[in-house]
């Protein structure tokens, strides 16, 4: 009988606990996510030009959504990928986004950024 009040408290404890543990936070921007908020920016950082209002709604979308140290370091690593694979050229046009859009990244947009230390 005391064994079975035993694992009974031990069980109710345990639930408890799980239930007032405080969530985990993961990363929940992937690059999907930052390729789609970015796709209106795409035409001005091929060519230049004009940066489109949805680019800049966008932008301030993912900043806004990357509410964690995981999400923005993601974040980063998208935007750094996609650098890697760009001009000069398109990447100095990326990289004057914030400063038009007027959006705060936590990072600096170019091909060596390190995004192990973005906070």
């Amino acid at each position: 009988m005391a064994s079975v009040l035993s694992k009974t408290f031990l069980l109710s404890f345990l639930l408890i606990c799980l239930v007032l543990s405080p969530p985990q936070t993961r990363a929940v921007i992937t690059c999907d996510t930052v390729f789609s908020d970015l796709k209106p920016c795409l035409s001005y950082v091929l060519v230049g030009g004009n940066v489109p209002t949805e680019c800049c709604n966008g932008l301030k979308s993912l900043i806004t959504n990357a509410i964690t140290i995981e999400d923005r370091q993601m974040a980063c690593s998208c935007v750094k990928k996609l650098a890697t694979a760009a001009t000069d050229e398109q990447v100095d046009r990326a990289a004057s986004l914030p400063g038009k859009c007027g959006v705060n990244v936590p990072f600096k947009i170019s091909r060596d950024v390190d995004c192990t230390k973005v906070k």
